[in-house]
């Protein structure tokens, strides 16, 4: 069974001592979706909620959450951000918005929790901007997609 590295030999929370890791480079991606009716998705993307340009609010916030993903999420290491892309794509499938979040680094530590933070926070944005129009929209599948870098080893999960 694998062991939470979370946790100390009593059971309680702590922060993991990465001081001996070696500094490599690591990347992560992270995705989720933002369900909504095609009313409100119609008006996303005529650009005519009136918050304002939803898509490019939502990247911006979901590149500052990224970057205070620390102070956010308790056990997290502040880390070096070398990239923090997030991308939001219209899908008249959902319909809906997706977003994927790419964020690297190098550092002595991985940066899944930075790229599923800046997805989180850019769907909540997309939420709060268009919540005028419809509150029943559905924060949907965040999860990651990607990691490469570190001990671990590298993830693909889709």
């Amino acid at each position: 069974m694998a062991k939470l590295t979370h946790l100390d030999s009593s059971g309680r929370a702590r922060m993991v001592d990465v001081g001996e890791k070696p500094v490599t480079e690591r990347m992560a991606v992270a995705k989720g979706e933002v369900h909504m009716t095609q009313a409100t998705f119609d008006l996303i993307r005529a650009d005519a909620v009136k918050k304002g340009d939803v898509l490019t609010v939502a990247q911006i916030a979901g590149i500052l959450a990224a970057k205070k993903t620390s102070e956010l999420i308790p056990l997290c290491h502040p880390l070096p951000l070398s990239k923090v892309d997030v991308e939001l794509k219209l899908d008249e499938a959902l319909p809906g918005v997706v977003i994927t979040a790419t964020v690297k680094t190098s550092a002595q530590t991985g940066v899944e929790m930075e790229a599923l933070t800046a997805v989180s926070v850019a769907a909540l944005t997309v939420y709060d901007m268009a919540k005028a129009a419809e509150k029943t929209m559905r924060i949907q599948n965040i999860r990651l997609v990607e990691k490469r870098g570190g001990m671990s080893g590298d993830v693909i999960n889709e």
